[in-house]
């Protein structure tokens, strides 16, 4: 379906227009282009944003919402069969399935006709969703295709790293980003009464293109040799939207420094819409310090996930959420899988980055943050719409106990809820157990009363392990000593390889003389 009328493009299952300046609050704020006044505190706000993000503020652009896997499917295979000069295509999971086979077969063609084409997907991401044999078509065709981060001697945390990223460019033309996977998986189940995952992604057209193109030339040089030089001229503006394309690698952080900025500088409203959400504690502070400044902080996350273990996580922290005045929705659907934010009807991001640790610190992610009233106004007309089909989680008191209070849900909670069973209620537990604990050691805040369980069953746990180690020293000895071995292979590996590496420069310079 496409929305017109805007200075963008909505396709998806938008079910209606963005609400008019009378039954939508955010439109009482001011219609400039930008997130943020203009005149010295603008200048001063937007080198705050670019230095955190390490992206620069991009003009002249075009930009289009994707929802839900069909919508992205179409676009993708409609620009994939159009492509004249090359197809840059990097997903974290490209199954193989109906819809993953269908792009292949897409690609397949255009690699015939003389098209450039370079796939890049995630080892883990892809590990039993697809196998090598699944490109070999390709391959044949004159296609290139490359695996990120598979497992190898000498990291031993290497497989830490994944590329999370979901990308496709073609032609330098038009560029896609998104949360959206190349699987069956998108599309839901009829036949057996799965819904569609529910996600998001847009479109670009303009100078964001040649960002999001670069940022695939980094990934792909990172696995090999790099891509060939491209006759091309410097995107052209195509629209009149602003925005920043944040291409985050391991141990950047510049996806988690804009999320802690956007959570101090919002003043009305921060929406957001998160698959993994595992907040660390200060980002927790910042939005707990913007919901007791007033700010209409929402925090929307799947109610059953194709994870169990990160969704009790998830619900484990909910409590200081739900303290701090920020309301928390958990969706009713088969999986929510979008990475969204809004901020003040005037500032919004779509992209790859899910609110924990692993997308801020150790994948390769890549997002828009795009300053555009329209647009923002737009994706929260769409959050609204998610949370006709949510269910608000509460803090309902506990009997007996008038000091303290539990998490409940506003209304009773569908039977998909129980996706995950013991394993979510386990991973809640286990993260509830290593906080109490870790507060008690470090002293680092005053424990509440409601933390006693936890503290005796930590207390309970190390006791036993001691009483392990102490009767039974093999099974304690045994995996730390496999844990050691592999420590010292790997490093060993690593003291060779830099061995090595400095003997080959030694030679250079001494055949040069």
């Amino acid at each position: 379906m496409w929305v017109l009328g805007l200075p963008f493009l909505v396709r998806g299952k938008l079910t209606q227009p963005p609400p008019t300046k009378t039954d939508n609050p955010l439109h009482s704020l001011p219609m400039n282009r930008t997130a943020f006044p203009s005149s010295p505190g603008r200048l001063f706000a937007e080198q705050a944003l670019s230095r955190a993000a390490g992206a620069p503020l991009l003009t002249g652009n075009r930009i289009e919402l994707l929802i839900d896997g069909a919508a992205h499917y179409e676009a993708w295979l409609a620009a994939i069969r159009g492509a004249q000069q090359r197809v840059l295509l990097e997903n974290y999971i490209i199954r193989d399935d109906e819809v993953g086979q269908a792009f292949r077969d897409a690609l397949v063609e255009r690699a015939k006709d003389g098209v450039f084409v370079a796939v890049a997907y995630d080892w883990m991401g892809c590990l039993g969703q697809s196998r090598s044999s699944f490109w070999a078509p390709l391959r044949a065709a004159g296609g290139q295709v490359r695996v990120f981060n598979p497992p190898q001697l000498g990291q031993p945390f290497g497989w830490i790293s994944r590329d999370h990223r979901k990308v496709l460019v073609v032609d330098g033309r038009i560029g896609f980003l998104s949360g959206v996977c190349i699987s069956q998986k998108w599309l839901g189940d009829a036949k057996h009464g799965i819904a569609p995952w529910r996600d998001t992604g847009v479109a670009l057209h303009g100078p964001a293109v040649t960002e999001i193109e670069a940022a695939f030339a980094q990934s792909w040089s990172s696995m090999g040799a790099p891509l060939p030089p491209f006759e091309q001229e410097a995107s052209a503006e195509a629209g009149t939207v602003a925005l920043r394309v944040i291409a985050t690698q391991p141990s950047t952080a510049g996806m988690y420094r804009l999320d802690q900025m956007i959570a101090a500088m919002a003043r009305k409203t921060l929406w957001l819409t998160d698959a993994y959400f595992v907040g660390v504690a200060p980002y927790v502070q910042a939005l707990a310090s913007a919901a007791r400044d007033g700010v209409d902080v929402r925090l929307l996350v799947p109610g059953s996930s194709d994870i169990p273990v990160v969704s009790g996580m998830s619900r484990s922290g909910y409590r200081p959420l739900l303290k701090a005045g920020i309301r928390v929705f958990e969706w009713n659907g088969s999986m929510l899988h979008a990475k969204t934010a809004v901020a003040d009807g005037q500032w919004a991001r779509v992209g790859s980055s899910n609110l924990n640790i692993a997308s801020w610190l150790s994948n390769r992610e890549i997002d828009v943050a795009v300053e555009d009233a329209e647009f923002a106004r737009c994706l929260a007309a769409q959050y609204e719409i998610d949370l006709g089909n949510a269910t608000e989680i509460v803090l309902a008191p506990r009997r007996y106990r008038p000091n303290t209070d539990r998490v409940s849900a506003s209304t009773p909670s569908p039977r998909s809820r129980r996706m995950g069973g013991s394993s979510s209620r386990a991973a809640a537990g286990a993260l509830r157990i290593a906080n109490s604990v870790g507060a008690a050691i470090t002293d680092r805040r005053v424990l509440g009363d409601t933390e006693t369980g936890p503290l005796v069953m930590g207390t309970a746990l190390l006791l036993a392990l001691a009483v392990v180690a102490i009767f039974w020293p093999a099974v304690v000895g045994w995996p730390l000593a496999v844990l050691a071995l592999w420590f010292a292979l790997n490093l060993g590996i690593r003291a060779w390889r830099a061995r090595r590496r400095h003997w080959r420069r030694v030679k250079a310079v001494d055949e040069a003389e």
